[in-house]
């Protein structure tokens, strides 16, 4: 067996469902989870009618680097996203579909380490456990970067030492930040791409948020367009990821893709290639479609913002709680330990959230997710608020 293997810690959520084990909420109370990022909102019925209309597709293998229509599709998506000048990306050569982000991530990792040279991947924390995981697994050390509310939940990049910098291959950044919902400025890209080209390292931007945010006319900005405006207009050392996951409330399409430098997408596709990942033309026809389409995301952000102004107004008297740029997660401050706060609240309300601590690594003596938990507004408004109406109930308990 791989020993790296034994180096994997429990995911959040087995650890919460360790927490749950054998508590008994009241029975008269309905069961409402808002600890798992998983969108709930009705997937968009185009895309649906798109998937089963592309059915025949089944019948051929796939390639890995997709079809022309999706990866068009995609380029033309982040020009118009992000700003960025027509025909800027060459959709054969700078994009790769994936089968959802979240294996993207992970197997970038597997692709870039250089095992030989004691190498370090660079996290926030608290962070999407993926980034660990895919470190140790490509033979490398995590090495995490504690945030909070002073650096808006971003890594401060001028206390990284030098040491650390030069032993760097890798950097995940997450923004908008999950969990803290906080967005990276251009000038913060700025920085970290300056890094890159000092230390030789690559960037790994994981967008997936980037399509719910609060104010409709201030998108969150994405790696790729804060590069070109830089003059990095090959992109180099940058990758980003996107997802139809939360954009389009399609999780179970299991569809995104990464773009950026085209020489590190073209030896991506050359690992995927062996990896055997390659997307099911029915799901490349809908995520054409889904990514053609704005009308969609805008109602989904309206949905967003409605649950959020409803849930904060609740909750605002009893925790810190005010609706974040980007995400759709709320992070507050919990009056006592997280894990007590959690256990607790699920065994009096029925209302599942997660730990803050169970998103973060003790490092340098702190855990910077300690004393907060997440909660993700994904179920219907209804079973937000009345989720919310409980979780005040019983903080005025406490």
């Amino acid at each position: 067996m791989n020993p790296d293997l034994d180096r994997l810690q429990p995911y959040p959520f087995e650890r919460l469902a360790a927490l749950k084990h054998g508590l008994r909420p009241p029975a008269d109370l309905h069961p409402i989870t808002l600890a798992i990022g998983e969108p709930k909102h009705a997937p968009p019925a185009f895309v649906t009618e798109t998937l089963i209309t592309h059915l025949h597709g089944l019948a051929q293998y796939p390639v890995t680097r997709g079809g022309g229509e999706l990866r068009g599709a995609a380029a033309r998506w982040l020009e118009r996203r992000f700003g960025l000048p027509a025909q800027t990306l060459d959709p054969a050569a700078q994009v790769l579909p994936v089968n959802g982000t979240r294996e993207a991530l992970f197997a970038i990792a597997q692709c870039l380490v250089d095992r030989r040279r004691q190498p370090l991947v660079l996290m926030p924390n608290p962070f999407y456990q993926i980034y660990e995981g895919a470190a140790l697994l490509a033979g490398a050390e995590p090495w995490y970067l504690n945030t909070g509310e002073e650096h808006h939940w971003l890594p401060d990049l001028e206390a990284v030492p030098d040491e650390v910098w030069a032993r760097c291959q890798l950097f995940y950044l997450c923004s908008p930040v999950n969990p803290g919902g906080t967005v990276a400025s251009p000038d913060y890209h700025r920085r970290l791409l300056e890094l890159a080209e000092e230390h030789d390292f690559v960037v790994a931007a994981d967008e997936c948020y980037s399509e719910i945010y609060r104010d409709e006319d201030a998108p969150p900005p994405g790696l790729l367009g804060s590069a070109w405006r830089a003059g990095r207009t090959d992109f180099r050392r940058c990758l980003v990821f996107h997802s139809l996951s939360k954009r389009s409330n399609l999780p179970g399409l299991r569809s995104g893709f990464v773009a950026g430098d085209a020489a590190l997408i073209q030896r991506f596709l050359q690992y995927r290639t062996y990896h055997g990942c390659a997307m099911p033309p029915p799901a490349q026809a809908a995520s054409s479609a889904a990514w053609g389409d704005e009308v969609h995301v805008r109602e989904n952000r309206a949905r967003y913002r409605e649950k959020f102004e409803a849930v904060c107004a609740i909750l605002a008297p009893v925790l810190d709680v005010a609706p974040p740029p980007a995400g759709f997660y709320l992070w507050p401050r919990t009056p006592c330990d997280d894990t007590v706060f959690a256990r607790e609240l699920f065994a009096r309300q029925g209302v599942t959230v997660l730990p803050g601590s169970y998103l973060s690594r003790t490092w340098q003596g702190h855990n910077p997710g300690a004393g907060r938990v997440r909660i993700a507004l994904v179920a219907e408004l209804e079973d937000c608020c009345e989720a919310a109406e409980r979780i005040r109930r019983f903080v005025e308990s406490l």
